[in-house]
């Protein structure tokens, strides 16, 4: 199995022998075989443990069991306590969901800090299977049933080639020592379920099932690039792009067939979900201006395009000037001046710029994204004017509007930003000092 294992590397090019690895070890007999592997062949290596606090005692134990590992072939030993339970709840995820998303990004914090090359999982091929399994059995597109991969990004599987009964053999004549996790036996996991009880049933039927799938696995890899190219060769037709969004071509669009799986799979990447795909193109024929979010990004239907922007962060946070500020470059790039009025101060007509009473201000003010139910008094007319209205009246897209900041003083606006100020703040023959804000795009 030692040459099976250093073959594997090579051919799959997981890394080098100058690379530094950090092996992700639990102490059960998977990853403890993978860490026999890494010692015997002279690599490298650091061990990073998750205490994930699951299972009482065993948990701790478990930890301890690592850590004497480490101590016993020399090498850094990194671990963590998390409190998995809580994170489930907070995030309204599942105990599997919480511990995946905990651990790694754990470990690409290591990873960086500790300046290691690679993170080495210690999944095998029987683990191919089951999520094979796992992945037909809750609906996946084509991409979901091309198994688990060698290497993805700095994440490698360098056991990946053996099964789980190569794995028990090897253990058994080089005498490793291993932690058997209690819950591996329960059946009130999806993944359990299927190994314990549905692949016995289909082995019953088939022997060598778990050989076929992973036969089948490998002839699905190939269709899958073939379904690749033309994805692609369709989105280079139908799709532009700019810095700040990606338009589709509904004329274009709608040619497609079937178009339900083109457009899954030009907007699965952007976190769209199968039902906002079916609303979509609903949604095609109908009047421009419905938009449609995902966690990531937002889908606005114009009148001849699809138009996808990124929802950033930014867009639910406040951010402050404090009095004196010269500049500032987050959220958007401003410059701020001070300078006494006279007599011949004309105002530039500009709308990058907004000219206001000095005095009228308090600090420090807030950029912010608009609200709905935001009012304020454009500069010229005669009272105050919804926000949502002026973005009307001025023929602003939802992406357009979208990307408006507003600068307030206390609770009241100031300036739509490169739009129009509020005539409460404008400069009068009573002003005795001008506050100059520069928007540079």
């Amino acid at each position: 199995m030692l040459n099976l294992y250093k073959e594997y590397i090579i051919k799959k090019r997981l890394f080098t022998q100058n690379d530094k690895i950090l092996l992700t070890v639990s102490g059960g007999i998977d990853s403890v075989v993978m860490l026999d592997l890494f010692i015997k062949s002279g690599f490298t290596c650091g061990i990073a443990h998750c205490n994930f606090n699951l299972r009482a005692d065993e948990s701790n134990k478990d930890e301890q069991f690592v850590k004497k590992l480490a101590e016993h072939y020399h090498l850094p030993f990194y671990n963590i306590s998390f409190n998995t339970e809580e994170y489930a709840r907070i995030n309204n995820i599942s105990l599997q969901m919480a511990a995946r998303a905990l651990r790694y990004t754990w470990f690409s914090e290591i990873k960086e800090k500790h300046h290691y090359d690679y993170i080495a999982t210690a999944h095998n091929k029987n683990d191919v299977v089951e999520t094979f399994l796992i992945n037909i059995s809750r609906g996946t597109g084509i991409k979901g049933l091309t198994g688990i991969k060698p290497k993805t990004d700095k994440i490698i599987r360098p056991i990946l080639f053996a099964t789980r009964n190569q794995i028990e053999i090897y253990c058994k004549e080089n005498n490793l020592q291993f932690r058997e996790d209690s819950s591996n036996v329960s059946i009130k996991y999806k993944r359990n379920k299927i190994r314990h009880q549905v692949i016995p049933v289909l082995e019953e039927i088939n022997p060598n099932f778990c050989q076929t799938v992973i036969e089948n696995i490998d002839r699905i890899k190939q269709v899958y690039q073939i379904y690749q190219a033309s994805i692609k060769e369709k989105m280079q037709e139908i799709i532009s792009e700019n810095s700040e969004n990606l338009t589709f071509e509904i004329a274009k669009l709608k040619q497609l067939k079937p178009l339900s799986t083109y457009l899954h799979e030009f907007l699965s990447p952007f976190n769209f979900s199968q039902q906002n795909i079916l609303d979509i193109i609903e949604a095609l024929d109908g009047i421009p201006g419905k938009q449609f979010l995902s966690s990531t990004h937002r889908l606005v239907k114009d009148r001849t395009h699809l138009i996808i922007t990124k929802i950033s962060k930014e867009s639910f946070n406040r951010f402050y000037i404090e009095e004196g500020t010269t500049s500032i470059i987050n959220p958007i790039s401003l410059k701020f001046k001070v300078f006494e009025n006279s007599a011949d101060f004309k105002i530039p007509v500009d709308l990058n710029f907004a000219f206001l009473d000095y005095d009228l201000i308090s600090f420090p003010l807030i950029i912010r994204k608009w609200q709905k139910g935001d009012y304020f008094h454009p500069l010229g007319m005669a009272n105050l004017k919804k926000v949502s209205d002026f973005f009307i009246d001025n023929k602003l897209s939802l992406i357009e509007k979208g990307n408006i900041w507003i600068l307030a003083s206390e609770n009241k606006i100031v300036w739509i930003v490169g739009k129009r100020i509020d005539d409460k703040f404008k400069i009068t023959n009573k002003t005795k000092q001008i506050f100059e804000i520069e928007l540079i795009k």
